[in-house]
This record gives C-alpha cells, structure tokens and sequence, in this order.
C-alpha cells in the first residue's frame, strides 16, 4: 500500500480516486474550489471532492498552486484536475498524469471526445510523469483497448477509470520511464459551443460518433433538440434514439415527435 495523494476535480478523476482509495493511503485530496451549480447557484463540491469526504480523505482547494501547498505524500497522481502544477511542486516529489488516451496521440483537455469523434476503434490509458509540456512527459505504462460501436465518453471513462488505477497499482511501487515519442502526437482541444453542432449534411456515421462523444455529459445539439443516443438507420440515415427539448427531460424520438403531433 503506497501513501499518496490525488489532485482530481472531474468525474473521471472522482471515479480514479475512488479506486486508488481501495489499494492505497490517500493522504490528501486536491480539487478546485467549490462552484455555483444549479438555479440557485449555490456552491457545489466537485465530484471528486465527494468522494473524498465520503471517504473520510482530507481536502484542500486552493484556487492556484504554487510553492506553499503542503503535499503529504511523496507520490501525487493527477487525473482530470484543471489546474496548472508549477514547476517548484514538480520538483518536490513524483507527479504521475493518468490520461486516457493512447500517448502522444490525443493530448490535452478532451482526449474521450475527441477520439469518439474521429471514429477511433482503439484508445487507452497513459500514466506518464507530469512535466512542464503538456502531456508530453515519459511514459511509465500504457495500455491500449477496443471501442465498440455502441460505446459513448461515458462508458470509455469508466472503463479508463479500471485501467488507470490497475495500471497505477502496478507502477507506484517501482516506477520506469520511458521517453515519450513525438512523433505522431495530436491534440484533443476542449469541447467549444461550435464542435456540439449537429450537421445533416455530413456522414450518419460521423453525427452519431459526435452524439456519443458527448454523451452522458455534454450533449449534442440539433436545432432545439439535445440528442443523447443516435443510430445509423437502415437507409443510411441519422436517426436519433433519445433526446431531450429545451427545459424538457430526455426521452425516446419517437416520443418527442408523437408529442409534437
């Protein structure tokens, strides 16, 4: 058992954090400061925040990192946490990336996204060391899997989740680095308003792998319509599966359009 502490925010990183807590003395969470969520815009925690105090795991949010931050703990593994770790931290001890992707493609923000995007059959997960370059650091294990048609964002993290902290398990014990290639690197920007846009005129196949890309979290965005689930029809066309209309629930197309009649 290694005693180690998690900087996460996000549901990926809740969900790795979860996991390590099983195998691991988690000393310290760090996660960004509480949010206004909701109509009331009352602060909310951050998923992985939830995890945390749920686990009886200690908490510290400051707003950014600097040199003042006590890390208990030798190993720090970042997954999914959205701040900016300056180099005096880095230096201070080990800073292991989980980022589910197979490295170097897919770096940065939305690396689920945008391969599901792309129509990526294959993708997986990189631990690799934290460096001032964004996720370029050397690679300590990677392990690549098969996306099925059906899958969404929501299922590859979970199962990234499984591998992130069966990987991590292995590695934190005795840790090996290997270079990590250039060649061949690209990089997953951050979903924009622009990228939810639905567009008929393209490929069924190239809509729906958007629809599942952004789903269950983000959605896809047809006129008014958020679409959830969509298929490739038997003619070859776009169909959606489940959708939800402004200030509405999801429910199944066909509900919505008898609803309209």
């Amino acid at each position: 058992m290694q005693r180690i502490a998690v900087a996460a925010t996000a549901p990926f990183g809740a969900d790795v954090l979860e996991r390590l807590a099983r195998t691991n003395e988690v000393a310290l969470l760090l996660t960004r400061p509480d949010k206004p969520r909701g109509r009331g815009r009352t602060l909310q925690p951050t998923p992985a925040k939830q995890v945390a105090e749920r686990l009886g795991i200690p908490v510290a949010q400051p707003a950014k990192l600097d040199a003042s931050v006590e890390i208990p703990a030798d190993i720090v593994v970042v997954c999914a946490y959205g701040l900016l770790i300056p180099e005096s931290l880095l230096e201070r001890g080990l800073w292991l990336n989980v980022h589910p992707s197979l490295l170097p493609r897919w770096r940065g923000a939305a690396p689920v996204e945008r391969a599901l995007m792309a129509g990526d059959l294959r993708t997986g997960v990189t631990i690799h060391e934290t460096i001032k370059e964004l996720d370029a650091g050397p690679i300590a294990a990677q392990e690549a899997f098969e996306v099925a048609d059906d899958e969404d964002a929501g299922a590859v993290y979970a199962r990234s989740a499984e591998v992130a902290a069966r990987l991590l398990d292995d590695v934190m014990p005795d840790p090996h680095f290997t270079p990590q290639p250039s060649e061949g690197a690209t990089y997953a920007e951050k979903i924009a308003a622009d990228d939810r846009e639905l567009d008929l005129s393209r490929p069924a196949r190239d809509n729906v792998n958007l629809v599942r890309a952004l789903s269950p979290h983000i959605g896809a965005r047809l006129g008014d319509l958020l679409v959830w689930k969509a298929k490739v029809g038997g003619d070859g066309a776009f169909e959606p599966v489940e959708v939800q209309p402004a200030g509405g629930r999801r429910m199944g197309y066909e509900a919505y359009l008898r609803g309209r009649r």
